[in-house]
């Protein structure tokens, strides 16, 4: 009889120990090949954040150097204005007096119409009444 390869139940378990261990370690480099990718890509999308985050910071510091200087144009023009607008002042003020005069005239006008025109009415009157006592009297 030709004697084979006997094995004992001990080597038997060591040989399925062995063998579930290097699946597992297959497995885990698997895993860890996975999760270097997943770093991989990870780092490369942190470091083109902080890229864009830099443009981003550069790019508002510019704008805020302009915005200022906008800011600085418009209060020199703002002010330049009301030194201006003080200077109407007097304008409107002699507007408004030549307003309260206008109206002052209309009021004398209107007085002297209405005196004028009763005294016509009286006038008018009187002639009338002459008139009639002429006729009368021939």
């Amino acid at each position: 009889m030709k004697e084979g390869f006997n094995m004992t139940g001990g080597e038997i378990a060591a040989l399925i120990a062995a063998i579930a261990f290097a699946v597992l370690v297959l497995g885990l480099c698997y895993v860890l090949f996975k999760v270097a990718s997943v770093v991989s890509q990870l780092n490369t999308t942190i470091n083109e954040a902080n890229k864009s985050i830099g443009t981003i910071t550069k790019d508002a510091d510019h704008l805020l150097i302009e915005v200022e200087g906008l800011l600085n144009k418009t209060n020199t023009t703002l002010n330049d204005v009301n030194g201006k607008l003080v200077l109407t002042d007097p304008l409107f003020k002699a507007v408004g007096d030549l307003g309260v005069s206008v109206s002052s005239l209309n009021d004398s006008t209107r007085n002297l119409t209405t005196s004028l025109g009763s005294a016509s009415r009286r006038g008018a009157k009187l002639g009338i009444s002459k008139k009639i006592s002429n006729k009368i009297a021939k």
